[in-house]
């Protein structure tokens, strides 16, 4: 499957689209989250969003609630929604209608607008792409058990990352069930669902509803 940027995300769903500009894999950016979030910050209109703590933009339509923690540097977008104790421990971006909800914790990520992780999730150095949903208790493992560097695994191919933490990512409208663990590295193309208790490896091509490793039928 081709797994470039432009295959799987939307770009004019997110503010941070200018982060890809020079980029080929969405991997390629996880580094760059946390410095260019400082300066888009500085470059959004005041009239827009409020400054609320050290490099923390929160847009003046957005809801977040008292119990939930921020910590910079973040972006919550408009009408984005932060629920009840999510722990947002910097280096996020909080897509426009974004959800995260209940007790989610976020980490070096960007969600791209309408993205929901809205109960018990886990998403860290991942990029969630338009409309995605993750359900309850499912979460992103971003490091391996023998921490060693990750390789993507795309069919055939191997791509040496160079990288310790790498979670997931997935393309727009892509559905995973309830928990299930998304390994270092996944990458699920756009469109595709991911059944309930999964624990997913590799690549998963858009269209796709993958049932388990030895299962993975199109939609089409």
């Amino acid at each position: 499957m081709d797994i470039t940027i432009n295959n799987l995300f939307d770009l004019n769903e997110t503010i941070a689209k200018d982060i890809f500009t020079d980029a080929t894999y969405p991997w390629e950016v996880l580094s760059k989250i946390g410095d260019f979030i400082i300066e888009l910050g500085k470059n959004l209109p005041e009239d827009e969003y409020e400054l609320r703590g050290e490099n923390i933009w929160v847009h003046k339509s957005a809801n977040v609630f008292p119990s939930a923690y921020i910590a910079g540097p973040a972006i919550i977008c408009k009408d984005a929604e932060v629920r009840h104790c999510a722990f947002i421990r910097g280096k996020a971006i909080v897509g426009e209608g974004a959800v995260v909800g209940n007790s989610t914790e976020l980490k070096n990520v960007i969600l791209f607008n309408k993205v929901q992780v809205p109960h018990y999730n886990y998403v860290g150095d991942s990029i969630l792409g338009f409309k995605a949903h993750m359900g309850a208790g499912s979460i992103t493992s971003n490091v391996k058990s023998d921490k060693k560097l990750i390789v993507i695994k795309n069919g055939d191919e191997r791509i040496e990352t160079g990288i310790k933490k790498i979670g997931a990512f997935l393309g727009d409208n892509v559905e995973v069930g309830c928990g299930s663990v998304l390994n270092p590295g996944t990458i699920v193309g756009r469109e595709s669902n991911i059944y309930p208790l999964s624990s997913v490896r590799g690549v998963v091509a858009s269209n796709s509803i993958y049932k388990n490793k030895n299962e993975i039928v199109s939609k089409n």
